[in-house]
């Protein structure tokens, strides 16, 4: 018999989200819609990469699951080809695996010396990028098994964020990185990130005029690549509670009104407006971390695992709480649209 009072104590999912169907059996590293359908592509510790059709009819969503293909070790990163069928998946095995969803055996692509921790496909160069620990990126011709070219990083890489021509990595550190893809052998800038501890994600503004940066310290930075525009850089805190600080872990732009929404390591995910410096909707928190997140092609649903993330170690996991979720939140309007500023107060 449950306890009296206990429902509103261990309320696993108090955004009244939709729960994907058959979720991994370990934490969640990372979440992928397709770029133009509504597939959702998961990677997880239990060294599997799994595949669900989500389906919505009005207000409701199904989740139907389709595929999955496993590597030998952790999957810690994923991305999607430009033609929504090819998915590429990269982890601690050291390589990265490109499998077509149609049924063919996963074929391995790219390979590092180390974990491989960051991927993206660029459809305008037609190649494949790899961050890893091993602290380079690589640029990979599908057609040829070396690498069109490796860069050196200044660290290992622990997060990267394409939107053609910029691309910003995040490296050990807290070293960002900037390219111009369109001479990506150089460094276009180097800076140190404008936060004071270790860096966790980025996101490439849409408009490729700068970044996010979110850190273990519950704390985002909004910064512009050009000179004449750092008056506008700023940092604001996220993901706390008193004098509990969380690890930002997820950064993802709206596709269409270009907020974002940040999630951490406090169970709960929020979305912002930089322009106008607003949070605009504050989702209750879950009973566990929020790893990462993704929003699909239009934006209308927004992805979020929930699951233990090992930050405070093994003699904090309890198996018995530690269920591994992925939740599918419908975005309102009023939740991801910019709202006129009111006054110049600045930040709420």
């Amino acid at each position: 018999m449950a306890t009296f009072g206990a429902g509103a104590a261990t309320n696993i999912n108090p955004n009244k989200s939709f729960e994907v169907a058959q979720p991994p059996a370990d934490s969640i590293s990372s979440l992928n819609f397709s770029p133009n359908s509504n597939l959702l592509i998961a990677t997880s510790w239990d060294n599997q990469v799994r595949c669900w059709d989500i389906a919505r009819s009005g207000q409701s969503l199904a989740s139907n699951p389709k595929a999955s293909i496993t590597h030998d070790q952790p999957v810690l990163c994923s991305a999607w080809k430009d033609d929504g069928m090819t998915v590429f998946s990269g982890g601690c095995d050291k390589q990265v695996k490109m499998w077509q969803l149609s049924g063919n055996q996963p074929t391995t692509v790219a390979m590092h010396d180390q974990p491989v921790k960051e991927i993206a496909w660029i459809p305008q160069m037609n190649m494949l990028v790899s961050g890893s620990y091993d602290k380079t990126l690589k640029y990979w011709d599908l057609r040829q098994q070396n690498p069109a070219h490796t860069q050196q990083l200044p660290d290992r890489c622990y997060s990267m964020s394409v939107r053609h021509p910029l691309m910003v990595v995040g490296t050990a550190d807290r070293n960002i990185v900037v390219f111009n893809l369109q001479n990506p052998q150089a460094e276009f800038k180097r800076i140190q990130s404008p936060l004071k501890f270790q860096t966790r994600c980025v996101a490439a503004f849409p408009d490729q005029q700068g970044f996010l940066v979110g850190s273990i310290e519950g704390r985002v930075g909004v910064h512009h690549l050009d000179d004449g525009q750092q008056s506008k850089n700023f940092t604001f805190k996220c993901h706390r509670d008193g004098n509990d600080i969380y690890s930002v872990n997820a950064l993802n732009f709206h596709p269409v009104h270009h907020t974002f929404a940040t999630a951490g390591s406090d169970g709960a995910f929020n979305f912002w407006d930089k322009d106008s410096k607003q949070r605009l909707k504050a989702m209750a928190r879950c009973q566990n971390p929020i790893p990462c997140s993704s929003f699909n092609n239009d934006g209308s649903i927004y992805a979020y695992a929930v699951c233990y993330d090992w930050s405070k170690g093994a003699e904090n996991h309890n198996p018995a709480t530690a269920k591994t979720s992925i939740y599918l939140h419908l975005t309102q309007e009023s939740e991801v649209k910019a709202k006129p500023r009111v006054g110049t107060t600045g930040r709420k």
